[in-house]
């Protein structure tokens, strides 16, 4: 029980190191028939060759070496150990793990040799900001600051529609459209009978035509003339693109009711959809990367806007805005586009890399380098990840040499027993 709860550390120090129980008992099993061995059993006990080769490896190897073996573990890797010599069902040899290798305050001991020969290799702990980069899909929309809806404040006959169709480029002060309106003409009746009269009331006539919706130019035309005009021109409030024309001439237009919608497309938004989990690392003007797939080989730098207070119940993703200027109109409604996302505060925190990090199933461990071959599995409290480190919030200090290399994911802790008990014994085996 002692020496299994000796074991009980981390994953294997190499990923050729996860194969080395197996690699131990392949080459232990044809250690016995090398001349030297038999040899060996015949100064011994007169044995054939036979015989020699059914003799264990161990038990050979453990009376030519002065140490105490404290028990035989399986050459596979499995979580099995014996007290005395056995083989496997395969017919391998247990490996013996000898008195030193296993410290008694919970480390492991490797020989330099070894070290070498699994490749492991170690780093320290840093403190520092973690970088992040959120990567998520996203898709062109149109800058809702940028819509004009075109509408009549009057009931009015539609005359003529000028030749706009949608998907036409229309410049502020465009005539869209010539009407007639009743309410309007009164009111441009007025207006000029006030000004002829030179009292104060032509200010107030004035106001109402513009709260009528007639632009300014043709006010100052119908005070210029003294004169009012039967048909009043409908132009564009803005420069834009006809997103849809509903205007048709003849037709008779409620007040209120839509007949063009224009949008400036100097700018657009990108909508990105980031996952639930990566939202603590996203901020209002971080910068942004932006790819659109109409467009390959180009990126464009961008800051974050608006993150919307709202996760989609489905896809556990929020929405986050950022805007593109687009003054060639090259970004069109609807493209598809990828987005990065540069997350991340500048707080200092205890990070390390992300393959020194061991998942065991139900808890998280590192193994910590104790120096002169020495190594003990330290259970760690992860958080954030990115760009390849992970931050450690509880369980390592900042300096703290951990193995970064060689290790792999584990899903229980007989598993991560039977790796390191392979990795202890994989020399005496070999």
């Amino acid at each position: 029980m002692k020496a299994a709860r000796n074991v009980l550390l981390a994953s294997v120090l190499a990923g050729a190191t996860g194969w080395a129980g197996i690699t131990a008992g392949q080459q232990a099993a044809p250690a016995a028939s090398t001349p030297h061995a038999h040899s060996g059993a015949e100064a011994a006990g007169g044995l054939d060759g036979q015989d020699a080769m059914a003799m264990p490896v161990a038990a050979g190897t453990a009376a030519s070496d002065t140490r105490r073996i404290l028990y035989y573990r399986n050459p596979m890797g499995l979580p099995d150990t014996s007290p005395v010599p056995k083989k496997d069902p395969m017919g391998m040899d247990y490996i013996p793990v000898y008195e030193g290798e296993v410290d008694d305050a919970g480390t492991i001991r490797v020989s330099p040799g070894k070290l070498q020969r699994t490749g492991v290799r170690t780093t320290q702990a840093i403190r520092g900001p973690l970088a992040m980069t959120v990567r998520a899909p996203g898709i062109v929309r149109l800058d809702e600051r940028r819509l004009t809806v075109v509408a009549l404040r009057a009931d009015a006959f539609l005359e003529t529609v000028a030749d706009v169709t949608t998907g036409a480029t229309v410049r502020r002060g465009t005539p869209l459209a010539m009407l007639y309106s009743p309410e309007v003409t009164a009111a441009a009746a007025l207006f000029v009978s006030d000004l002829r009269d030179g009292g104060g009331r032509a200010e107030g006539s004035r106001r109402r035509l513009e709260n009528l919706g007639v632009p300014v130019g043709q006010i100052d035309a119908i005070a210029a003339d003294r004169r009012a005009q039967v048909s009043i021109a409908l132009t564009a409030p803005r420069s834009g693109v006809v997103l849809e024309r509903l205007a048709v001439e003849g037709m008779m237009a409620k007040a209120g009711e839509p007949l063009f919608r224009i949008a400036d497309t100097s700018q657009v938004w990108v909508m990105a959809d980031v996952p639930e989990a990566a939202l603590s690392g996203v901020a209002r003007g971080a910068e942004a990367l932006v790819s659109l797939r109409g467009l390959p080989g180009e990126a464009l730098t961008a800051r974050v806007s608006e993150i919307y207070p709202e996760v989609d119940l489905q896809t556990r993703t929020a929405r986050v805005r950022i805007d593109l200027p687009n003054p060639d109109g090259r970004f069109l409604i609807n493209m598809y586009a990828e987005v990065e996302i540069a997350a991340g505060d500048r707080a200092a925190v205890v990070q390390v890399p992300d393959s020194a990090v061991i998942d065991t199933g139900d808890r998280q461990v590192v193994i910590r380098d104790m120096g002169e071959g020495r190594f003990a599995a330290q259970e760690v409290v992860p958080g954030r990840r990115g760009n390849g480190m992970v931050e450690i919030r509880d369980g390592l200090a900042e300096g703290t040499r951990v193995v970064t290399t060689a290790t792999f994911l584990l899903d229980a802790d007989s598993n991560l027993n039977a790796a390191l008990a392979a990795l202890s014994g994989a020399e005496a085996g070999q």
